[in-house]
């Protein structure tokens, strides 16, 4: 039998490696796709049938000709997980145009990019995941995120109309609203003071995506929240 396929963009040392480990533990062959080719190499190396792949998402053609080397190499994905993410803290007034203008082609134009270019096959099996990592900017602007924000809000609605549509064809698509600092190097950098529990596990988040990539199609979810116990929410 031949093992599924999950592609995974924005594989960084944080949610991204989490979910690579923990798909490819569940018998995947899983494509990482990164701007950081050295990362990708060090992973690749410890994950028995993962790949690696150079890609920025937000450039269409970079996205088609990784898709189709992914399809030629690994076979057509199960599982598209878009957590590739781009993201400034500043107020509307202090926020640079242009990183407004970047961070949306990463976040909204890279998950329509793959989506395109990958649901057709998923369509055709009748079956397939789509799942893209969020957080709580994509249900609200507050002021210092203006140049994060509302790029998030658009993928949370461009990847509901995506559900809508895709969802009667057989193919499951959900949004992760991830409302926590997830726990990094630079996180821990930047609230020091905090204690453990202040922080969300990648591999917890990794679990929460394995878990709503395999629903039973009879009780799917779309909007699906997940923070640490002591949140204020």
């Amino acid at each position: 039998m031949t093992a599924p396929v999950c592609l995974i963009s924005g594989v960084g040392p944080g949610t991204g490696s989490a979910l690579a480990r923990r798909f490819a533990e569940g018998g995947y062959r899983v494509a990482l796709l990164a701007r950081n080719e050295e990362r990708l190499a060090a992973l690749e190396k410890q994950l028995p049938g993962a790949k690696a792949y150079r890609c920025d998402v937000s450039d269409p053609a970079q996205v088609e000709a990784v898709a189709s080397a992914v399809e030629r190499d690994l076979g057509s994905p199960g599982v598209v997980i878009h957590n590739a993410v781009g993201g400034a803290f500043g107020t509307f007034r202090e926020v640079d145009p242009q990183i407004l203008n970047r961070n949306f082609q990463v976040n909204t134009m890279g998950l329509l990019y793959l989506a395109r270019r990958l649901a057709p096959a998923m369509i055709a099996a009748g079956k397939g995941a789509i799942v893209a990592t969020g957080n709580t900017s994509a249900l609200r602007g507050k002021a210092g995120f203006a140049g994060f924000a509302p790029t998030k809000a658009a993928q949370r609605i461009l990847a509901e109309a995506m559900a809508r549509d895709l969802g009667p064809q057989g193919v499951h698509v959900a949004y992760l609203v991830i409302d926590a600092v997830i726990d990094l190097e630079w996180t821990r950098k930047r609230w020091p003071e905090r204690p453990d529990d202040f922080f969300i596990k990648p591999k917890a988040i990794a679990d929460e995506v394995w878990h709503v990539a395999h629903q039973d199609r009879s009780a799917w979810s779309f909007n699906v929240e997940i923070r640490p116990f002591g949140e204020a929410w």
